[in-house]
């Protein structure tokens, strides 16, 4: 295979790197073990925080008096308090007369906030400024006081607003706005306005005057409604004047042209005709029919011969005189019958005179018969005559209904815009009315007004020392804290970095280019992105150099990302020395489930690199089991680099080395030119992406068998 050769290539491409020089040492004296990352030594902080004592009680106390100084310089404001209960009452006699008996339902949480935003408006903010004259207070326009440099240097950086290029309106309305404070009570219909001055008689009054004003312009938009409603209702007036004036002309022209009149009651000619036609009718017929029936009756009584007892005939004058004359003969009769006889001359006379007197009475009576049936016959010719007047008249209102239907539409019309004119006009009225009323309730009403307060609202003395000082002494011990925690975990170089407390006993015998060459490697690596993800560095002989160039690449790029570095030679112990758990489990525990991935990832001691090293008991059987490509592939998902120190890579997978790689190759010094092209090339035919040789590996002491200690970088 390809990787066969560039591996024989390597191997005899040079000499040998030389071997390290590492003279057997004593053995170091028992120490304790270091403390694994992550963990903090609180008993070194309290020591810290007592030995750099001054830096934090010095500032604490300082801050301590510039609080209290502060406090005691600046100008006290003093806050009043006035309240508004928005109760939406209205005086019954000034609603609309349709609307006295129903019941105004209550004022919602966004009503009572809208009227909260009234007292912030800034008609409602100009009327108080204006009345208590807070445009001529220094308090309320800073210009009167003078320039400011302070505030103008601040303006040119952009902090704040220069007053100088503001309005004098907007410079009074900012200090106005600064020192209000307007809002509702929660679950109440309750407003509160808060005001701040210097001088507490001012605020007082303020506060008072804004709720006054906040009455006066809710009085002034029920009049302003009042007047809009009447100006409109004007107008349609008028217009509806016009109208109603246009329908009762048409209404009657229409009767005029229909010669549908109105009698007496509201009802038209024609149907009162009928009616007093229909009441003559039957007059008349009553009148046939009594006289008839009078007639009749007379004309039996002379038949059968009977007393004639009838009201006509015994109220008539000649009958009564008759019957006055009958009497008296009868009493004359019955006074001579006493003493003459039926035979006697002055008898016979007497009832001759009876018998004519009877016979004058019938015939009047026949005369009265006579005269009710001549009256009979009279009524039956009106009733006729009657008759035939209705039958005209009848036929003359059935060709009117048509005209009549069109009038009764017109008048409807015409009583439609009559009504809703006199409605308009009601509503006019009422208008006017409520206009012309200057004490028309608003919608609340005070009831707390703002009294003067002799306690300053701010500055809040004791609390603000309080919280200053507290600041500067959790900032100062935060500083001192933070400074002992970075020292306790940032790098260090030498060799109590590496070990601890063991001393150095041996150094490398050699030293090549530096960290420079590898440093600049790395930032060109880092700049290639995820292209040079997965890093395999790989040498001509298994020796320390391969792993410790591999140990300074990844140190280098963990400075700027997630790196993990892969122990794939199994033999150099430099990775458990840097190792915070050097007998951490690894790849071979991993590959025969001993292990978890987890358990097998430890820390550097001197950076944020990860390592995974060969494992208790390695073994480079494991490196040809298939879940080492699965366990690279994981790791590149989760790392930004995964650096594979491959040693010689003898007897590694090609693919698990090569695919989508970048090798670093840690050539013997003195590989020509030629043997470099020709290394790079087969590299690069045998999978890998890119391929970098280096000139010298990292000149980092190396750390030689167990027991040895050497020097870190």
């Amino acid at each position: 295979m390809r990787l066969a050769v560039w591996r024989d290539r390597l191997s005899h491409a040079g000499k040998s790197f030389a071997k390290f020089m590492a003279p057997a040492a004593p053995p170091p004296s028992p120490m304790p073990a270091p403390q694994q990352l992550g963990d903090i030594d609180l008993r070194a902080i309290w020591r810290a925080l007592v030995r750099q004592r001054k830096w934090v009680i010095v500032p604490t106390a300082a801050m301590f008096v510039l609080a209290m100084i502060g406090v005691n310089v600046v100008s006290p404001r003093y806050k009043s308090e006035a309240r508004i209960l928005i109760d939406g009452r209205e005086n019954v006699f000034l609603r609309p007369n349709g609307e006295r008996s129903e019941e105004r339902t209550a004022l919602d949480a966004e009503a009572v906030t809208s009227q909260v935003q009234l007292l912030l408006s800034r008609d409602l903010a100009r009327e108080v400024i204006r009345k208590n004259h807070l445009e001529q207070l220094p308090e309320f326009d800073p210009v009167l006081r003078g320039i400011s440099p302070l505030k103008t240097l601040l303006a040119l950086f952009g902090i704040g607003r220069d007053p100088f290029n503001m309005s004098p309106e907007e410079r009074v309305l900012d200090a106005y706005y600064e020192r209000l404070t307007a809002y509702a009570v929660d679950k109440s219909r309750v407003m509160v306005i808060e005001f701040q001055s210097r001088d507490p008689e001012l605020a007082a009054q303020v506060a008072n005057s804004i709720a006054d004003e906040y009455l006066v312009f809710q009085q002034a938009a029920r009049q302003d409604q009042a007047k809009s409603a009447g100006q409109w209702l004007s107008g349609e007036i008028d217009s509806l004047r016009k109208k109603v004036a246009d329908a009762e002309d048409r209404v009657e022209a229409f009767r005029s042209k229909s010669n549908l009149f109105i009698g007496t009651n509201s009802t038209s000619l024609s149907n009162q005709q009928l009616g007093e036609l229909n009441t003559q009718l039957n007059n008349a017929r009553g009148l046939k029919s009594d006289a008839e029936s009078r007639a009749r009756a007379i004309r039996d009584m002379l038949q059968t011969g009977k007393p004639i007892e009838a009201a006509e005939v015994l109220n008539s004058e000649l009958v009564r005189r008759l019957a006055e004359q009958r009497v008296t003969l009868r009493a004359q009769l019955a006074e001579q019958s006493s003493t003459l006889l039926d035979q006697h001359p002055r008898i016979k006379e007497l009832k001759a005179q009876i018998a004519d007197l009877d016979r004058q009475m019938r015939d009047e009576a026949s005369k009265i018969s006579r005269s009710l049936e001549n009256d009979a016959r009279i009524a039956g010719a009106r009733v006729d005559g009657l008759n035939a007047s209705l039958d005209q008249l009848k036929k003359q209102a059935t060709s009117t209904n048509g005209q009549d239907v069109q009038l009764r539409a017109l008048e409807r019309e015409a009583k439609a815009q009559r009504d809703l004119l006199e409605s308009y006009l009601a509503k006019y009225r009422e208008a006017t009315t409520r206009e012309n009323i200057d004490a028309a309730p608003a919608d609340g009403r005070i009831i707390s007004r703002a009294i003067v307060s002799n306690t300053p609202a701010f500055p809040k003395k004791l609390p603000i020392v309080l919280i200053a000082t507290l600041a500067m002494l959790m900032l100062t011990g935060g500083y001192v804290v933070t400074a002992e925690l970075l020292r306790m975990t940032a790098p260090r170089t030498g060799f109590d970095a590496a070990i601890g407390d063991v001393s150095l006993r041996d150094m490398h015998p050699r030293m090549g280019v530096g960290v420079s060459e590898v440093d600049q490697l790395a930032d060109e690596l880092r700049r290639e992105g995820e292209f040079a993800r997965k890093i395999t560095v790989i040498g001509a002989r298994q020796e320390e150099s391969v792993t410790l160039t591999a140990l300074t690449l990844a140190r280098s790029l963990s400075r700027g990302g997630k790196v993990v570095l892969v122990d794939l030679s199994m033999i150099s112990p430099t990775l458990k020395a840097v190792s915070i758990d050097p007998a951490a489990p690894g790849l071979t525990d991993l590959m025969n489930g001993s292990a978890s991935f987890g358990q097998i990832i430890t820390r550097d001691r001197l950076s944020n690199l990860h390592l995974i090293g060969a494992g208790r008991v390695p073994d480079r059987s494991a490196l040809q089991s298939p879940r080492l490509g699965m366990a690279i592939d994981a790791l590149l998902r989760a790392y930004d680099h995964v650096v594979l120190d491959a040693g010689t890579a003898v007897d590694l997978p090609s693919a698990l080395i090569a695919a989508q790689a970048h090798a670093v190759i840690v050539p013997a010094p003195d590989i020509s030119m030629s043997a470099r092209t020709a290394m790079r090339d087969q590299l690069l035919a045998s999978g890998f992406i890119a391929v970098t040789i280096l000139n010298a590996p990292a000149s980092m002491p190396a750390i030689g068998a167990a027991g040895e200690r050497v020097a870190a970088a």
